[in-house]
């Protein structure tokens, strides 16, 4: 036996978006158009190769090749050769393997640093005052007068440019995070929510979090991309990156007295420290336009 439903019953229609609720759009979606996806690409073409470097590097880039002193470009030699005999397009590929080994440890561990201080400071006035003057310190040091200082105790090498970096990061993303955790603190439905018994923990873990987590994001891709030029200055310098590890900065160093025999020397280095550094302010500069228009 067949029961059918009454005719006069239709299913009841999906609720609809409320009208003149605009749908938020997702913090990323600002790297698909514009200066956002430009600069994803700068950036993606850069570490691609730098991941790679084992793979598109001619010869090695310890290796000295006998007869080839200062050569300039060439279909051999695409950057042409140092003063040792060492091909500067692999040793630029593997410089940019250490400088985006470097970049990757040291900002996240600077950010993840920062914030943990930054959102302890908030919850605590002595600590807050500690913190506070520590940041203090710490920012009034240009970053290559402080990696200057810290190479003089700790030594050259690529672990002192990591320190540098985190030392450097410490303040930016613990000033942030506080920002964020007491101006949240302030907001009605935090009041709320500490009046129906909300711990403190739960408020930064529920509310501060996710409201930091977008600032953050962009203030990320900007350490990045100061990253990119500390690391390259400190090998510049002779303070970064030792020799013979291949080195962007390292690499320019040596380039320049011999600027007049073979400027692709400098040349290639100089482009890929532009592209990098360039690529991630324009995805800083993307998220931020993006986190204005949600907002």
């Amino acid at each position: 036996m067949t029961v059918t439903a009454p005719t006069g019953l239709v299913p009841a229609p999906a609720p609809a978006a409320r009208p003149g609720v605009p749908r938020r759009p997702h913090p990323l979606s600002a790297l698909r158009r514009g200066r956002g996806l430009v600069g994803t690409v700068l950036v993606g073409v850069v570490v691609l190769a730098g991941l790679a470097a084992p793979l598109l590097a001619p010869y090695d880039p310890l290796a000295q090749i006998p007869g080839a002193n200062l050569l300039p470009a060439s279909a051999t030699h695409w950057l042409g050769t140092d003063e040792v005999n060492r091909d500067v397009f692999s040793r630029t590929l593997y410089g940019i393997l250490a400088n985006l080994g470097i970049i990757a440890v040291a900002v996240p561990l600077g950010a993840v640093t920062g914030a943990l201080v930054g959102l302890v400071s908030s919850l605590s006035a002595a600590v807050d005052v500690v913190a506070q003057r520590v940041f203090d310190v710490l920012l009034a040091f240009p970053v290559l007068i402080l990696g200057i200082a810290l190479a003089a105790v700790l030594g050259p090498g690529a672990t002192t440019v990591v320190v540098v970096i985190v030392a450097a990061e410490i303040p930016i993303f613990g000033r942030l995070l506080r920002g964020a955790a007491l101006r949240v603190r302030e907001t009605p439905y935090v009041e709320a929510a500490t009046v129906v018994g909300a711990g403190r923990w739960w408020v930064l873990r529920r509310h501060v979090l996710p409201n930091a987590a977008e600032p953050a994001g962009v203030q990320v891709a900007v350490s990045l991309s100061v990253a990119v030029f500390v690391e390259s200055a400190m090998s510049f310098i002779g303070i970064g990156v030792r020799p013979p590890d291949p080195s962007l900065g390292s690499i320019v160093a040596d380039s320049v007295q011999y600027l007049d025999v073979n400027p692709a020397m400098a040349l290639g280095p100089l482009v890929v420290i532009t592209t990098l550094t360039l690529g991630f302010l324009l995805v800083a500069q993307a998220l931020a336009a993006g986190r204005r228009v949600a907002g």
